[in-house]
């Protein structure tokens, strides 16, 4: 699941609002966003560092990929991240924690759990460590992914997919508006 990825999964980080724990001046959340891997969040003080993304309504989430570059970053480059879902910023769970040996390039963090994606409103990414002891990190992008939607099969007459006996009965006297 890189930022590549069709078909089975698609980003749903534009449904959210993104913050973060510190940054250094111009090196903000914006640029986890932006698309370019030249750009970069710089954190700003102790660990661990956050990213919260927040969506507007209840989201599943089936995993994210993170750009870090080693060779770039070096003691900037996180080698431990820690991933927490749930309803409130209160209530956030542990979901996932990866170690990243010298990374180059997206790594992905699967959320699933017992085989099910997880569904929140808010989702929390922890650098807990970074390189050689470095005390602020660089991340360069962050996408956010969910299930691809199963498009459904177009209703005949041009009449809505209803799913129950009672709506069906009831578009079946329906003329449609064209």
């Amino acid at each position: 699941m890189s930022t590549a990825s069709k078909g089975k999964h698609k980003e749903v980080g534009s449904q959210a609002v993104w913050s973060l724990s510190s940054c250094k001046p111009g090196y903000g959340v914006s640029h986890v966003r932006d698309d370019d891997l030249e750009t970069y969040w710089q954190s700003d003080g102790p660990q661990p560092h956050f990213i919260s993304v927040e969506f507007y309504r209840k989201t599943t989430i089936t995993g994210l990929s993170i750009y870090v570059d080693y060779t770039l970053d070096e003691s900037y480059t996180p080698s431990k991240v820690s991933l927490k879902a749930g309803s409130s910023h209160d209530g956030l769970h542990q979901i996932a924690t990866q170690e990243l040996d010298e990374p180059q390039g997206w790594v992905n963090v699967y959320t699933s759990q017992d085989s099910s994606p997880v569904r929140a409103y808010v989702l929390q990414i922890a650098v807990l460590g970074n390189h050689q002891n470095g005390r602020d990190t660089h991340i360069r992008q962050v996408k956010v992914f969910g299930p691809e939607l199963q498009q459904t099969s177009k209703p005949q007459n041009n009449q809505p997919n209803f799913s129950t006996i009672e709506f069906r009965s009831i578009a079946k006297h329906c003329t449609p508006i064209i």
